[in-house]
């Protein structure tokens, strides 16, 4: 957990004819890569006869030129990028989740967490439910299935659904003939869709999606909405629109999604720079230069170089080339994985009373390690700046920080872990500043329970990442 990690990304097309779903559909997930590089896959629809290939690594990886060829054209497509914030990053686990039951067959890609994912497993399995992964999709394909068994149509069997799952989840769901997107009651993950120039439909995570799919940006789909895209036509069904309030996780802003994105109507990119700007009002000081940690820090770093008056700088070159499926030989050699990833610029950092602005800090090693890095290459000062606020609570709703056991301002004061990384000055965006990321002039319409404690949900009762792991290991001891 040296780093912060979003769960999933989730697409969907629904094309007006038979066509290359599965090259559009792979083009859509290079660019949400970002949301989860463990794993992915690729469900085509031909005519009802659904084919899918899904593996552990990165989209290039997985999807090679042969892979898609195999692919048959089809009408309709599900896709998925997986970062395991529930449940092993094995092959059991990858999605999309294909379930074959009596009434035909679904594909779904989901992106979130539940927060009673334990409890319905448990209700699933006494009814003699047997599970094949270890992640939350698969207890959220039972309930649809329990409900379409008695549903007239799949549309109502996940709104249906709907009432019995709780927490985080933007679903894509692909019937034989329907393509459904549904977003939980709360908004906590975005999801949103688009129109192609032939008339076909795309649904996608975020924004940047629809546009490497060459479709334009329709809008978001309201928190507890179900949409239909069927025979070329679009229908909404707003049955659990407005029945708890939205609560958008604030870290897509900060963090997780693309700079290009823009969420709920507010542009990714000029929220970091509006965090930034708060930075430099609320933690001046005297610099030469200001530079941003790649990538999410970066446009952090032009807010605050703007409102500050202070340069900006490019400080680090990031190896473009290395992603978490680097195998680093060794623990010494994972202790230099910073070193190998980001290079700093000698020209720049030498000599200069620097200001790093990053997006977060969680153990703070990997904090240390780029400053170290600073250091080596003659900066004079490093001052450090961090556009959110101290992480102090786990997140239940799709990020991996399940624990405050490894939270760094958990376990040290603010002095204290300015020692620990090694900087001159550290400050963090005020939490009552983040408001202002999006535009809001209210406390309201986001979720900050990882800064907070104020969770908008009931918190789940086993909170562990490999809880459902390790109730197998336990099963199969005894």
């Amino acid at each position: 957990m040296s780093q912060l990690h979003e769960e999933c990304g989730v697409l969907g097309i629904a094309a007006p004819w038979r066509t290359d779903v599965a090259h559009l559909a792979y083009y859509g997930l290079f660019a949400l890569q970002h949301r989860g590089q463990e794993s992915c896959g690729i469900v085509v629809n031909d005519d009802g006869l659904f084919s899918y290939h899904k593996d552990v690594g990165l989209v290039n990886e997985v999807f090679s030129r042969p892979v898609l060829e195999s692919l048959p054209q089809g009408n309709m497509a599900v896709g998925h990028v997986r970062y395991s914030t529930t449940g092993g990053s094995g092959r059991s686990n990858c999605q999309p989740m294909v379930v074959n039951h009596i009434k035909g067959h679904m594909a779904l890609a989901h992106n979130g967490n539940l927060v009673n994912s334990s409890e319905l497993r448990r209700e699933l399995e006494l009814q003699g439910s047997i599970f094949h992964t270890t992640n939350d999709t698969e207890v959220i394909s039972y309930v649809i299935t329990r409900e379409r068994l008695r549903a007239p149509s799949i549309e109502e069997a996940v709104s249906r659904a709907m009432d019995t799952i709780k927490g985080a989840y933007s679903l894509v769901v692909m019937s034989p003939s329907k393509l459904i997107a549904a977003r939980d009651v709360n908004g906590f993950r975005p999801l949103c869709y688009g129109v192609r120039a032939d008339g076909g439909y795309v649904v996608a995570s975020e924004t940047c999606a629809l546009e490497a799919m060459g479709a334009r940006f329709e809008r978001d789909l309201d928190p507890g909405e179900v949409m239909v895209f069927s025979g070329g036509e679009v229908r909404s069904i707003r049955d659990h629109c407005g029945t708890a309030p939205r609560r958008t996780c604030i870290f897509e802003y900060i963090y997780f999604a693309r700079p290009d994105s823009v969420l709920d109507g507010v542009s990714v990119q000029e929220a970091r720079m509006r965090a930034g700007e708060r930075l430099a009002q609320r933690h001046p000081v005297e610099a030469d230069v200001v530079i941003g940690v790649p990538d999410s820090g970066l446009d952090a770093a032009l807010g605050y170089a703007r409102a500050s008056g202070i340069p900006y700088g490019v400080g680090f070159i990031k190896n473009r080339y290395i992603g978490r499926t680097f195998i680093a030989p060794g623990q010494a050699f994972r202790e230099d994985l910073v070193r190998i990833k980001l290079n700093p610029i000698s020209n720049v950092v030498r000599g200069k009373r620097l200001v790093v602005v990053d997006d977060s800090i969680v153990r703070g090693t990997t904090s240390k390690r780029f400053v170290d890095l600073l250091w080596e290459a003659g900066a004079a000062e490093v001052h450090l700046r961090i556009s959110s606020p101290p992480f102090l609570n786990p997140c239940y709703y799709g990020t991996d920080i399940d624990s405050r056991e490894n939270l760094v301002a958990c376990n040290h004061t603010l002095e204290e872990t300015r020692q620990l990384i090694g900087v001159d000055s550290l400050g963090y965006l005020p939490i009552d500043d983040l408001p202002y990321l999006i535009g809001q002039t209210v406390h309201d319409g986001f979720c900050d329970a990882c800064f907070t404690n104020v969770y908008p949900t009931e918190t789940p009762k086993d909170q562990g990442k490999s809880r459902f792991e390790y109730k197998i290991s336990e099963r199969n001891r005894t």
